[in-house]
């Protein structure tokens, strides 16, 4: 069985300097087409899905660069929208031992950027489709791009699609005047499945975050804490069904763990930790964590326990990637999820 999904967003053009140089150093870059948004695409695709990739790019050859490459990957590119002047990059700077990685966003006047409501024919869009994913950071690009994500949710919450949410608040790229914390509690108002960090939770619920403090595999999560604060969460959002967090600590730059909670209303589940070292490119984690929830909760109706082990071992794989994208196959996160 496949799932016919629809995602939004922006893809970027992704600037990384070879051998942990800092972006002042150096006289080359690697680029990677890549985008939040679009990294949950890719992974939904390579678990077997039908995927529709909704974005706006301009009729350049860079531009035609990036669709090829999102049709190697398995997505359907019918619905993108051609205009604008360029695609929006951004420069990532890699950590290396103490030093924190970097990035820096140049988005702004990109052809998403400018993206406007009526655009996109939505109601074709959707038409035989299952899910909507979308997320925060289509909200922080400019007021346009918001007033197009906002007319993309209400037609799928009209046409009965499942809403699937990324919190994915972008500090750097609020600059039009509106704010994060205003925003996306709005989007979630629609949301039926809802995922974001502690930092990102903590955002949208005003409520501070419990520390995720993992040094080994055996660090134990503490459950009644995170049971009563989604319990106050889900009191706000009345409508979403699964909440899910992601959480990392990162004892160094290439030494990070990873785990995850997942709240459905009533219970809370929570799934081991995993002790990753060294870690290849933390880029698209909590993305391939969010769509491998996806596929298993609305293909193969698994129970939230084994959803939420899955989604822990695919962002894990992740991390062992190079690259925006996760390219691990189902077969490959079952293996690790369930040795």
């Amino acid at each position: 069985m496949k799932m016919k999904v629809v995602t939004f967003g922006e893809v970027l053009l992704r600037f990384s300097k070879r051998d942990d140089y800092r972006l002042t150093q150096g006289a080359q870059m690697e680029a990677h087409f890549g985008g939040s948004e679009a990294n949950a695409a890719v992974s939904l695709a390579m678990l077997g899905n039908e995927v529709r990739y909704v974005s706006r790019l301009p009729e350049t050859a860079m531009g035609k660069a990036c669709e090829q490459r999102l049709r190697e990957m398995g997505l359907n590119t019918r619905f993108i929208n051609w205009g604008g002047p360029r695609i929006g990059t951004y420069f990532f700077e890699q950590a290396a031992s103490l030093r924190p990685s970097r990035v820096v966003y140049d988005r702004k006047d990109s052809a998403f950027y400018n993206l406007h409501p009526s655009m996109i024919p939505w109601r074709d869009v959707f038409r035989g489709a299952d899910v909507f994913h979308c997320s925060g950071i289509t909200c922080a690009l400019s007021q346009s791009a918001t007033d197009a994500t906002f007319e993309a949710v209400r037609t799928a919450d009209e046409m009965g699609l499942v809403i699937a949410c990324d919190i994915n608040n972008r500090k750097n790229l609020w600059n039009y005047g509106a704010k994060a914390a205003d925003v996306l509690p709005q989007l979630m108002h629609y949301s039926d499945i809802v995922f974001g960090d502690a930092g990102e939770w903590e955002l949208v619920s005003g409520l501070p975050r419990i520390p995720f403090e993992a040094t080994s595999s055996d660090y134990h999560i503490d459950v009644e804490a995170y049971t009563a604060m989604f319990r106050k969460i889900a009191d706000r959002f009345p409508r979403c069904r699964k909440f899910i967090m992601g959480l990392r600590n990162e004892v160094s730059s290439n030494h990070h763990l990873l785990s995850g909670v997942l709240f459905d209303g009533e219970k809370l589940y929570t799934t081991r930790v995993y002790d990753i070292n060294p870690v290849i490119d933390p880029m698209g984690v909590g993305d391939a964590y969010l769509a491998a929830y996806l596929h298993p909760h609305l293909v193969r109706r698994d129970d939230d326990q084994r959803c939420l082990d899955f989604s822990l071992a695919a962002s894990t794989l992740k991390s062992t990637i190079s690259g925006d994208f996760n390219l691990s196959t189902e077969e490959e996160i079952e293996a690790l999820m369930d040795s």
